[in-house]
């Protein structure tokens, strides 16, 4: 990775993506399992 600066519309978007997260989760843990599914997809990893 080079060294890449996030814009304030893109940091802006990445917390309203976290806020529909969060207000379609019950409770902490299943908000944290949906996120870390995203990092999972954003990162290339694959579960096994």
């Amino acid at each position: 990775m080079g060294n890449e600066a996030m814009t304030n519309e893109q940091f802006e978007t990445i917390l309203e993506m976290i806020r529909m997260i969060l207000d379609g989760c019950d409770d902490i843990e299943k908000a944290k399992e949906k996120v870390d599914e995203l990092i999972k997809k954003a990162t290339g990893k694959k579960e096994e």
